[in-house]
């Protein structure tokens, strides 16, 4: 075959239909033999081969030739005159209307190319339809097809999203064989399946071996380690991929910033903030709502206020992104507001939305406004997602309605593990302890196997019903299933003992416990202070402070505690300063009852009335409840009747307030009063 002279006005592609040269560029570009394929397989299969031939290459002219004027990869090589379809001739960017014109042709009686099936695979896989994926590459192995790069690029982002990690290792074996692993992307794709199935040994294994890392291999890098909760390592391979001359694209700065986020590094993500700026990345959707959801991570919703609204759009996932950062950072109200603001702007609620707006009225127990969510939920057709109706069963039973909680819970067809979770957890929040308990017994009779967070709602059941052997029997189940190593398990463990009476379990669980977090410290501290053990809890919290640990909020309500059931005026008091003063911590009412409480159980009653009379906070019931039964312990009669008034103010149908200014008045040796109250 020749190839003919092309005409100035427009070089055409003149050829022979039939002739070696066009076949082969024909191929090039679909993947396939077409001539060859109109020779076998069905009759059906060899007309409609032959009817896409006639119809688009038997006439060659049709066929614009832009080979030595193209000025980038991606144009290309061939643009069909009449019918604007393309043609590349390296193969790299096959056309997917080939597919679509000979489905439209016949649908089902073509034997399909391996681009075919590479196509049908990414649909899958876009979808999220993993397990479809995975059958569709057995069934292309059954056929004789044999699998490319791309094929494997698509079947190992089914693995990643199944967590198959055997299935993946089965497919990794393929690609050796087949001498695909130093590809960039076939790596990158195993670096990232290895990193999502839990497996960083094997990740790190495929990533030294590849010969060649481009951004794509290092950011799955970078992410499989903030998936493996290794956020600092993540920063590490950060600075060594720029060291060794990669540069970052939004990719990267999405996975850096989650790893920020994930160990609350606010410094180090306003420096990756200021290099993104920099890289001209700051318009990216995806960097801005990573930097929106950092930034409220780390406890600056101020930062991420401000870089929502410099965002010039807001799509849906920004929304959500401020929404859930302000249920963050306790402010419910603010999330919800900003819902309606998202609403009265035209965009439509998604799964993650409503899940963002259910967890902030669960937050601030907006019922109310959480049953108005729940109709717009039905009205989207969204009441059947697993996630969404679990959001909805949480937010009922923190909003304390565990009946509708219950009626959600038992109308939903499949339930897993996390729905258990919430239902156990929602239970203990309303105070139904041992129907918690009851629950943990029938999901395992439905052959559900319990987790983590299972295992803490579990915890905290038994240590509000006090139920030590449960508790017992409850911490072996999690020795057997691997959980005790878990930080915030061991925290719950040390909860519930102390809350069940053994100090000692409590400080053996401490004490055998690999790595200790905040939470532990606190659980411990909380565990000391409830005991009465004001030697231990001073020194317990002495010792925080020497390894490091950065004191919150909760460390000073315990270590309050602890110096209230000791009458260590002055050390409380001391500790109460140096909240505002060395910790640049708020007191809470929560804090100023602590303090109340030690004035009034060493008889500083006066100094424990005007503090409340200064406290910058309403005082609450729990507050003047504290200092009243103060007034009782020491006979103040007439402070006694004022804080009755306040309580009941606040309270009208108190029982606590009537009881103790009753025995305020006997303590006084008023009897006549006291049983007149």
């Amino acid at each position: 075959m020749v190839l003919r002279a092309l005409t100035p006005a427009g070089r055409r592609l003149g050829v022979l239909v039939g002739s070696r040269q066009f076949h082969r560029i024909v191929a090039s570009s679909l993947g396939e033999d077409l001539p060859a394929a109109a020779t076998v397989g069905s009759s059906d299969a060899k007309w409609i081969v032959e009817k896409l031939w006639r119809e688009f290459f038997s006439d060659p002219s049709q066929w614009w030739d832009n080979r030595t004027e193209k000025v980038n990869a991606r144009y290309p090589d061939f643009k069909h005159k009449t019918k604007q379809k393309s043609l590349w001739l390296n193969g790299r960017f096959k056309p997917p209307w080939v597919e679509g014109e000979l489905a439209a042709m016949a649908p089902g009686t073509l034997q399909l190319d391996i681009f075919s099936w590479n196509m049908r695979l990414g649909r899958y896989v876009k979808a999220g339809q993993f397990g479809k994926a995975m059958e569709l590459f057995e069934q292309m192995q059954r056929e004789g097809m044999i699998p490319d790069t791309f094929t494997f690029v698509r079947v190992l982002s089914a693995c990643s999203g199944l967590q198959a990690l055997e299935e993946g290792r089965c497919i990794h074996a393929q690609i050796m064989q087949r001498g695909c692993e130093s590809d960039a992307y076939v790596g990158s794709s195993l670096v990232d399946m290895y990193a999502k199935c839990g497996s960083m040994e094997d990740a790190w294994n495929v990533f030294n071996r590849i010969p060649y890392r481009n951004a794509v291999t290092w950011n799955a890098m970078i992410s499989g380690h903030v998936i493996s909760g290794q956020g600092q390592r993540s920063l590490e391979l950060f600075h060594q991929m720029q060291y060794e001359g990669v540069q970052p694209d939004p990719v990267t700065f999405v996975g850096v910033l989650n790893a920020c986020a994930s160990i609350g590094a606010l410094e180090k993500g306003r420096h990756v903030h200021e290099q993104i700026v920099r890289s001209g990345f700051r318009s990216n959707v995806f960097v801005d709502t990573s930097l929106i959801d950092m930034y409220a991570k780390c406890g600056s919703i101020e930062d991420a206020w401000k870089v929502f609204n410099q965002m010039s759009t807001h799509d849906v996932v920004a929304w959500s992104a401020m929404i859930l950062g302000y249920v963050r950072c306790g402010q419910g109200h603010k999330a919800l507001e900003l819902f309606r603001q998202m609403q009265q702007e035209g965009l439509e609620a998604d799964h993650v939305v409503f899940m963002g707006v259910l967890n902030a009225c669960a937050s601030v127990g907006a019922l109310e406004e959480g049953i108005h969510v729940h109709k717009q939920i039905i009205q989207s057709s969204l009441e059947s997602n697993l996630f969404v109706a679990t959001s909805l069963i949480d937010m009922y039973a923190k909003c304390g309605s565990i009946e509708d909680a219950w009626k959600l819970f038992s109308q939903m067809p499949t339930r897993n593990v996390v729905t258990w979770s919430v239902i156990i957890l929602g239970h203990v929040t309303c105070g139904q302890g041992q129907k918690a308990l009851e629950l943990f017994g029938q999901m395992q009779k439905e052959g559900v196997e319990p987790n983590s967070v299972t295992f803490m709602g579990v915890l905290n059941a038994c240590a509000s019903v006090a139920a030590l052997e449960e508790g017992r029997h409850v911490h072996e189940q999690i020795i057997q299933n691997g959980c005790e190593s878990d930080v915030f398990v061991g925290s719950s463990l040390i909860d519930m003992y102390a809350k069940c009476g053994s100090i000692e379990d409590a400080q053996r669980v401490f004490n055998k416990m690999a790595t200790r977090n905040l939470v532990s410290w606190n659980a411990m501290l909380r565990g000391y202070a409830m005991h009465g053990h004001d030697r231990e809890a001073l020194e317990h919290f002495e010792q925080m402070c020497e390894e490091g640990f950065e004191i919150d909020s909760i460390t000073f309500i315990a270590i309050l505690s602890a110096c209230s059931h000791a009458r260590l005026v002055y050390e409380g008091i001391c500790f109460f300063d140096s909240m505002g003063l060395i910790y640049r911590i708020s007191a809470t009412v929560e804090h100023y009852a602590c303090i109340v409480d030690l004035l009034g159980r060493a008889g500083h009653l006066k100094e424990a009335e005007d503090l409340i009379k200064s406290m910058p906070c309403e005082a609450n019931v729990a507050l003047l409840l504290a200092l009243l039964g103060a007034c009782r312990i020491h006979g103040n009669l007439e402070m006694g009747e004022r804080l009755a008034k306040q309580v009941l103010e606040l309270d009208p149908g108190n029982v606590s307030a009537y009881v103790l200014l009753a025995n305020t008045c006997a303590a006084a040796g008023k009897w006549d009063l006291s049983a007149n109250v």
